[in-house]
Protein backbone atom coordinates (compact mmCIF):
# COMPACT_ATOMS: atom_id res chain seq x y z
CA UNK A 1 0.00 0.00 0.00
CA UNK A 2 1.52 3.39 -1.08
CA UNK A 3 2.11 6.33 1.66
CA UNK A 4 -1.11 8.06 -0.30
CA UNK A 5 -3.11 5.08 0.21
CA UNK A 6 -2.65 4.99 4.14
CA UNK A 7 -3.03 8.76 4.07
CA UNK A 8 -6.43 8.34 2.68
CA UNK A 9 -7.36 4.58 4.91
CA UNK A 10 -6.03 7.17 7.85
CA UNK A 11 -8.90 9.80 7.07
CA UNK A 12 -11.22 9.40 10.11
CA UNK A 13 -7.90 9.41 12.08
CA UNK A 14 -6.72 12.86 10.67
CA UNK A 15 -10.01 14.34 11.26
CA UNK A 16 -10.43 13.63 14.57
CA UNK A 17 -6.66 14.31 15.80
CA UNK A 18 -7.34 17.83 14.24
CA UNK A 19 -10.26 18.75 16.50
CA UNK A 20 -8.11 17.29 19.75
CA UNK A 21 -4.91 19.49 17.54
CA UNK A 22 -7.88 22.53 17.56
CA UNK A 23 -8.48 22.04 20.85
CA UNK A 24 -5.48 21.40 22.66
CA UNK A 25 -3.41 24.10 19.91
CA UNK A 26 -0.94 21.44 19.27
CA UNK A 27 -0.27 18.51 16.76
CA UNK A 28 -2.08 15.15 19.23
CA UNK A 29 0.00 12.36 19.77
CA UNK A 30 -1.50 9.95 17.52
CA UNK A 31 -1.40 12.64 14.49
CA UNK A 32 2.87 13.22 15.21
CA UNK A 33 2.89 9.05 15.73
CA UNK A 34 0.98 8.68 12.35
CA UNK A 35 3.32 11.63 10.66
CA UNK A 36 6.61 9.37 11.84
CA UNK A 37 5.36 6.00 10.71
CA UNK A 38 4.69 6.99 7.20
CA UNK A 39 7.49 8.70 7.07
CA UNK A 40 6.14 11.75 6.08
CA UNK A 41 8.96 13.74 8.52
CA UNK A 42 11.50 12.50 6.95
CA UNK A 43 10.99 12.05 3.48
CA UNK A 44 13.66 14.65 2.55
CA UNK A 45 16.17 13.59 4.98
CA UNK A 46 19.33 12.00 3.37
CA UNK A 47 19.07 8.18 2.87
CA UNK A 48 22.28 7.37 4.57
CA UNK A 49 20.32 8.71 7.57
CA UNK A 50 17.60 6.68 6.89
CA UNK A 51 15.89 9.29 5.30
CA UNK A 52 13.41 9.09 2.32
CA UNK A 53 15.15 10.83 0.32
CA UNK A 54 12.30 11.00 -2.10
CA UNK A 55 11.35 12.60 -5.18
CA UNK A 56 10.38 16.24 -4.39
CA UNK A 57 6.93 15.79 -6.12
CA UNK A 58 6.27 12.46 -4.47
CA UNK A 59 6.67 14.04 -1.02
CA UNK A 60 4.96 17.45 -1.72
CA UNK A 61 2.00 15.27 -2.84
CA UNK A 62 1.80 13.11 0.34
CA UNK A 63 1.98 16.34 2.71
CA UNK A 64 -0.93 17.68 0.32
CA UNK A 65 -2.86 15.15 0.69
CA UNK A 66 -2.47 14.82 4.74
CA UNK A 67 -3.33 19.08 4.48
CA UNK A 68 -6.57 18.06 2.77
CA UNK A 69 -8.23 15.94 5.72
CA UNK A 70 -6.35 18.15 8.25
CA UNK A 71 -4.53 21.19 7.33
CA UNK A 72 -2.80 22.07 10.99
CA UNK A 73 -1.35 18.09 10.59
CA UNK A 74 -0.32 18.83 6.74
CA UNK A 75 1.39 22.40 7.18
CA UNK A 76 3.58 21.23 10.48
CA UNK A 77 4.46 18.43 7.97
CA UNK A 78 4.90 20.69 5.13
CA UNK A 79 7.28 22.73 7.41
CA UNK A 80 8.94 20.25 9.83
CA UNK A 81 10.05 17.83 6.86
CA UNK A 82 11.83 20.13 5.22
CA UNK A 83 13.94 21.10 8.04
CA UNK A 84 16.22 17.98 7.76
CA UNK A 85 16.47 18.97 3.60
CA UNK A 86 18.43 22.28 5.06
CA UNK A 87 20.43 20.34 7.95
CA UNK A 88 21.96 17.80 5.12
CA UNK A 89 23.69 21.34 4.01
CA UNK A 90 25.09 21.77 6.98
CA UNK A 91 28.67 20.57 8.06
CA UNK A 92 28.86 16.72 8.43
CA UNK A 93 29.36 17.10 12.45
CA UNK A 94 26.07 19.07 12.91
CA UNK A 95 24.54 16.20 11.26
CA UNK A 96 26.40 13.93 14.02
CA UNK A 97 25.73 16.52 16.65
CA UNK A 98 21.94 16.33 15.93
CA UNK A 99 21.24 12.62 14.36
CA UNK A 100 24.04 9.94 15.93
CA UNK A 101 21.79 9.13 18.85
CA UNK A 102 18.31 9.50 17.05
CA UNK A 103 18.20 10.22 13.54
CA UNK A 104 14.57 10.27 13.59
CA UNK A 105 14.93 13.64 15.81
CA UNK A 106 13.17 16.90 14.45
CA UNK A 107 13.21 20.45 14.41
CA UNK A 108 10.59 23.16 14.04
CA UNK A 109 12.28 26.54 13.02
CA UNK A 110 11.40 30.45 12.83
CA UNK A 111 13.39 32.00 9.90
CA UNK A 112 12.52 35.83 9.97
CA UNK A 113 15.82 37.53 12.19
CA UNK A 114 13.80 38.66 15.01
CA UNK A 115 16.80 38.17 16.77
CA UNK A 116 20.40 38.60 17.35
CA UNK A 117 23.25 36.65 16.22
CA UNK A 118 27.05 37.92 17.44
CA UNK A 119 30.18 36.46 15.98
CA UNK A 120 32.30 34.84 18.70
CA UNK A 121 34.77 32.93 18.95
CA UNK A 122 34.02 29.12 17.62
CA UNK A 123 30.56 30.07 16.23
CA UNK A 124 27.80 32.70 17.07
CA UNK A 125 26.13 34.01 20.46
CA UNK A 126 21.90 34.51 19.60
CA UNK A 127 19.27 35.88 22.14
CA UNK A 128 16.48 36.98 21.37
CA UNK A 129 12.57 35.83 20.06
CA UNK A 130 11.00 34.58 17.19
CA UNK A 131 7.58 33.54 16.45
CA UNK A 132 5.29 31.38 14.31
CA UNK A 133 7.46 27.95 15.01
CA UNK A 134 5.16 25.52 13.69
CA UNK A 135 5.58 22.31 15.96
CA UNK A 136 7.46 23.19 18.26
CA UNK A 137 6.03 21.29 21.21
CA UNK A 138 6.88 17.64 19.55
CA UNK A 139 9.94 18.33 18.29
CA UNK A 140 13.74 17.67 19.87
CA UNK A 141 15.56 21.62 18.30
CA UNK A 142 14.94 24.55 16.06
CA UNK A 143 16.24 26.60 13.44
CA UNK A 144 16.41 30.29 13.73
CA UNK A 145 17.37 32.84 11.27
CA UNK A 146 19.24 35.51 12.03
CA UNK A 147 21.38 38.70 10.48
CA UNK A 148 25.31 37.90 11.55
CA UNK A 149 26.30 41.42 10.86
CA UNK A 150 27.03 42.64 7.09
CA UNK A 151 28.67 41.91 4.15
CA UNK A 152 29.95 43.02 0.87
CA UNK A 153 27.40 42.32 -1.67
CA UNK A 154 28.82 43.99 -5.12
CA UNK A 155 28.55 48.10 -4.19
CA UNK A 156 26.33 47.54 -0.97
CA UNK A 157 26.51 45.77 2.31
CA UNK A 158 23.54 43.84 2.87
CA UNK A 159 22.82 41.28 5.67
CA UNK A 160 24.53 38.49 6.45
CA UNK A 161 21.71 35.94 6.60
CA UNK A 162 21.86 32.70 8.34
CA UNK A 163 20.10 29.50 9.24
CA UNK A 164 21.17 28.48 13.36
CA UNK A 165 20.70 25.28 14.35
CA UNK A 166 20.00 24.91 18.54
CA UNK A 167 19.31 21.68 20.59
CA UNK A 168 16.01 21.78 22.69
CA UNK A 169 18.08 22.44 25.99
CA UNK A 170 19.41 25.86 24.27
CA UNK A 171 15.41 27.72 24.09
CA UNK A 172 12.27 28.11 26.14
CA UNK A 173 9.04 27.86 24.08
CA UNK A 174 6.35 30.61 25.40
CA UNK A 175 3.13 29.35 24.85
CA UNK A 176 1.25 32.50 23.26
CA UNK A 177 -0.54 30.79 19.93
CA UNK A 178 -3.85 32.09 20.94
CA UNK A 179 -5.53 31.93 17.14
CA UNK A 180 -9.09 31.57 15.02
CA UNK A 181 -7.21 29.52 12.63
CA UNK A 182 -4.48 26.90 12.37
CA UNK A 183 -4.87 26.72 15.73
CA UNK A 184 -3.06 23.04 15.70
CA UNK A 185 0.19 24.11 14.53
CA UNK A 186 1.25 25.39 18.43
CA UNK A 187 2.88 28.33 16.16
CA UNK A 188 4.23 29.23 19.67
CA UNK A 189 7.24 31.72 20.21
CA UNK A 190 11.11 30.36 20.75
CA UNK A 191 13.02 32.67 23.23
CA UNK A 192 16.91 32.29 23.37
CA UNK A 193 18.74 33.80 25.96
CA UNK A 194 22.66 34.34 24.89
CA UNK A 195 22.96 30.53 23.23
CA UNK A 196 26.38 29.21 21.43
CA UNK A 197 25.97 28.13 18.30
CA UNK A 198 29.22 26.50 16.65
CA UNK A 199 29.94 27.33 13.18
CA UNK A 200 29.14 24.10 11.77
CA UNK A 201 25.81 24.32 12.69
CA UNK A 202 25.39 27.55 10.67
CA UNK A 203 24.52 27.66 7.28
CA UNK A 204 25.20 31.79 5.67
CA UNK A 205 22.79 32.25 2.93
CA UNK A 206 24.78 34.59 0.48
CA UNK A 207 28.27 32.24 1.09
CA UNK A 208 26.29 29.40 -0.07
CA UNK A 209 22.87 29.82 -2.14
CA UNK A 210 23.78 32.41 -4.34
CA UNK A 211 27.24 31.29 -4.84
CA UNK A 212 27.90 28.52 -7.69
CA UNK A 213 31.43 27.96 -6.60
CA UNK A 214 31.16 28.05 -3.20
CA UNK A 215 29.23 24.76 -2.32
CA UNK A 216 27.78 24.00 1.13
CA UNK A 217 29.28 22.00 3.41
CA UNK A 218 27.00 19.11 3.53
CA UNK A 219 26.90 18.82 -0.24
CA UNK A 220 30.14 16.57 0.29
CA UNK A 221 28.48 13.63 1.44
CA UNK A 222 24.92 14.55 0.59
CA UNK A 223 25.61 14.76 -3.10
CA UNK A 224 22.34 13.85 -4.69
CA UNK A 225 20.13 16.39 -7.01
CA UNK A 226 17.79 17.11 -3.94
CA UNK A 227 20.29 18.66 -2.36
CA UNK A 228 21.52 21.13 -4.86
CA UNK A 229 18.06 22.76 -5.47
CA UNK A 230 17.22 26.12 -4.15
CA UNK A 231 16.48 27.07 -0.42
CA UNK A 232 13.81 29.63 -0.70
CA UNK A 233 12.20 27.71 -3.70
CA UNK A 234 12.33 24.92 -1.96
CA UNK A 235 11.00 26.52 1.19
CA UNK A 236 8.25 28.47 -0.74
CA UNK A 237 7.01 24.57 -2.05
CA UNK A 238 6.88 23.33 1.47
CA UNK A 239 4.35 26.09 2.00
CA UNK A 240 2.42 25.48 -0.73
CA UNK A 241 1.57 22.49 -0.50
CA UNK A 242 -0.04 22.49 2.38
CA UNK A 243 -2.07 25.78 1.60
CA UNK A 244 -3.06 24.05 -1.34
CA UNK A 245 -4.41 20.90 0.57
CA UNK A 246 -5.71 22.93 2.79
CA UNK A 247 -7.73 25.06 -0.34
CA UNK A 248 -8.54 21.39 -1.49
CA UNK A 249 -10.16 20.20 1.67
CA UNK A 250 -11.97 23.56 2.10
CA UNK A 251 -13.74 22.84 -1.85
CA UNK A 252 -14.29 19.14 -0.97
CA UNK A 253 -16.40 20.48 2.33
CA UNK A 254 -18.00 23.55 0.17
CA UNK A 255 -19.14 21.24 -2.76
CA UNK A 256 -20.73 18.61 -0.33
CA UNK A 257 -22.52 21.23 1.94
CA UNK A 258 -23.79 22.79 -1.50
CA UNK A 259 -25.23 19.38 -3.10
CA UNK A 260 -27.54 19.23 0.11
CA UNK A 261 -28.65 23.02 0.45
CA UNK A 262 -32.20 24.19 0.39
CA UNK A 263 -32.87 26.97 -1.03
CA UNK A 264 -35.70 29.04 0.99
CA UNK A 265 -37.78 29.73 -1.73
CA UNK A 266 -37.75 25.83 -2.56
CA UNK A 267 -35.71 24.05 -5.22
CA UNK A 268 -31.82 23.31 -4.32
CA UNK A 269 -28.67 25.13 -3.95
CA UNK A 270 -26.63 23.04 -6.85
CA UNK A 271 -29.36 23.88 -9.24
CA UNK A 272 -28.41 27.53 -9.18
CA UNK A 273 -26.62 28.33 -12.68
CA UNK A 274 -24.25 31.06 -10.50
CA UNK A 275 -23.57 28.86 -7.92
CA UNK A 276 -22.45 25.99 -10.60
CA UNK A 277 -20.46 29.05 -12.01
CA UNK A 278 -18.62 30.36 -9.09
CA UNK A 279 -17.50 26.77 -8.34
CA UNK A 280 -15.87 26.27 -11.83
CA UNK A 281 -13.92 29.05 -11.27
CA UNK A 282 -12.42 28.40 -7.75
CA UNK A 283 -11.90 24.73 -9.39
CA UNK A 284 -10.03 26.59 -12.13
CA UNK A 285 -8.06 28.78 -9.83
CA UNK A 286 -6.86 25.93 -7.74
CA UNK A 287 -6.18 23.70 -10.44
CA UNK A 288 -3.99 25.94 -11.79
CA UNK A 289 -2.30 26.86 -8.92
CA UNK A 290 -1.22 23.30 -8.43
CA UNK A 291 0.13 23.43 -11.87
CA UNK A 292 2.26 26.22 -10.82
CA UNK A 293 3.31 24.29 -8.08
CA UNK A 294 4.38 20.71 -10.02
CA UNK A 295 6.26 22.98 -12.67
CA UNK A 296 7.86 24.90 -10.00
CA UNK A 297 8.88 21.40 -8.59
CA UNK A 298 9.95 20.06 -12.49
CA UNK A 299 11.90 23.57 -12.93
CA UNK A 300 14.06 22.91 -9.73
CA UNK A 301 14.37 19.75 -10.09
CA UNK A 302 16.06 19.19 -13.53
CA UNK A 303 18.07 22.15 -12.91
CA UNK A 304 19.72 20.03 -9.82
CA UNK A 305 19.85 16.76 -11.73
CA UNK A 306 21.76 18.28 -14.76
CA UNK A 307 23.91 20.35 -12.54
CA UNK A 308 22.85 24.06 -13.36
CA UNK A 309 22.71 26.79 -11.03
CA UNK A 310 19.19 28.83 -11.26
CA UNK A 311 20.05 32.68 -11.30
CA UNK A 312 17.70 35.24 -9.58
CA UNK A 313 15.27 36.16 -12.39
CA UNK A 314 14.17 32.57 -12.53
CA UNK A 315 13.84 31.90 -8.94
CA UNK A 316 11.83 34.55 -8.84
CA UNK A 317 9.89 33.59 -11.81
CA UNK A 318 8.76 30.49 -10.28
CA UNK A 319 8.43 31.83 -6.75
CA UNK A 320 5.88 34.43 -8.10
CA UNK A 321 4.30 31.94 -9.94
CA UNK A 322 3.51 29.85 -6.84
CA UNK A 323 2.52 32.63 -4.08
CA UNK A 324 0.40 33.52 -6.92
CA UNK A 325 -1.72 30.95 -7.31
CA UNK A 326 -1.84 30.46 -3.32
CA UNK A 327 -3.37 34.10 -3.14
CA UNK A 328 -5.95 32.96 -6.31
CA UNK A 329 -6.74 29.88 -5.00
CA UNK A 330 -7.31 31.49 -1.80
CA UNK A 331 -9.64 34.62 -3.18
CA UNK A 332 -11.78 31.93 -4.85
CA UNK A 333 -12.58 30.47 -1.19
CA UNK A 334 -12.67 33.83 0.35
CA UNK A 335 -15.62 34.40 -2.16
CA UNK A 336 -17.42 30.70 -2.41
CA UNK A 337 -17.69 31.29 1.80
CA UNK A 338 -18.98 34.91 1.09
CA UNK A 339 -21.51 32.96 -0.55
CA UNK A 340 -22.54 30.33 1.74
CA UNK A 341 -25.26 30.16 4.19
CA UNK A 342 -25.18 32.74 7.22
CA UNK A 343 -24.81 29.87 9.46
CA UNK A 344 -20.90 29.82 8.90
CA UNK A 345 -20.02 32.17 10.96
CA UNK A 346 -21.15 29.74 13.61
CA UNK A 347 -17.84 28.38 14.73
CA UNK A 348 -19.28 24.68 14.64
CA UNK A 349 -20.42 24.96 11.19
CA UNK A 350 -18.35 22.42 8.87
CA UNK A 351 -16.81 25.52 6.54
CA UNK A 352 -16.18 27.74 9.41
CA UNK A 353 -12.44 26.38 10.45
CA UNK A 354 -11.52 25.15 7.18
CA UNK A 355 -11.94 28.96 6.19
CA UNK A 356 -9.97 30.24 8.89
CA UNK A 357 -7.47 27.60 8.30
CA UNK A 358 -6.64 28.55 4.92
CA UNK A 359 -6.93 32.56 5.28
CA UNK A 360 -4.39 32.45 8.23
CA UNK A 361 -1.85 29.95 6.43
CA UNK A 362 -2.20 32.94 3.41
CA UNK A 363 -0.84 35.05 5.81
CA UNK A 364 2.57 33.42 6.32
CA UNK A 365 4.87 35.79 4.79
CA UNK A 366 6.49 33.47 2.56
CA UNK A 367 2.96 33.06 0.63
CA UNK A 368 2.33 36.79 0.10
CA UNK A 369 3.04 37.49 -3.62
CA UNK A 370 3.58 41.19 -4.03
CA UNK A 371 7.36 41.54 -2.71
CA UNK A 372 7.96 38.76 -5.16
CA UNK A 373 5.70 39.73 -7.76
CA UNK A 374 7.46 43.25 -7.74
CA UNK A 375 10.95 41.88 -8.15
CA UNK A 376 10.08 39.97 -10.79
CA UNK A 377 8.11 42.34 -13.02
CA UNK A 378 10.79 44.92 -12.00
CA UNK A 379 13.15 42.10 -13.67
CA UNK A 380 11.17 42.18 -16.64
CA UNK A 381 11.51 45.78 -17.17
CA UNK A 382 15.18 46.23 -16.73
CA UNK A 383 14.25 48.11 -13.77
CA UNK A 384 15.15 47.82 -9.84
CA UNK A 385 13.24 46.61 -7.10
CA UNK A 386 14.26 45.94 -3.42
CA UNK A 387 15.83 43.10 -2.40
CA UNK A 388 14.28 39.95 -1.43
CA UNK A 389 15.19 36.40 -0.35
CA UNK A 390 15.19 33.94 -3.96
Amino acid sequence: MSVIDEIRRLADQWRGGEEEAAENRRLSDTTWKHLHELGILRGLQPARWGGGELDLAEHLTNVYEVARLAPSAGWVAGVVSSHPWQIALMADQAQQDFWSADAAKTTSSSYAPTGKAEVVDGGYRLSGRWSFSSGCDLCDGVILGANAGFVQAGDAKVPNFGSFLLTRDQYRIEDNWFTAGMRGTGSKDIVVDDAFVPGHRVLLSLKYEYNPDTPAPGQELNDGWLYKVPWAVMFNLVLVAPMLGAARGFLDAWTGETTRRRLNWGGMVRDDPLTQLHLAEAEYAHEAAVMKMYDAVATITEAAKAGEFLAKPERARLRWNITRGCQEAGAAINHLYRISSGRTAYVDHPLHRLFQDVTTELGHAFLSSEAIGQYYGAGKLGASAPEVML
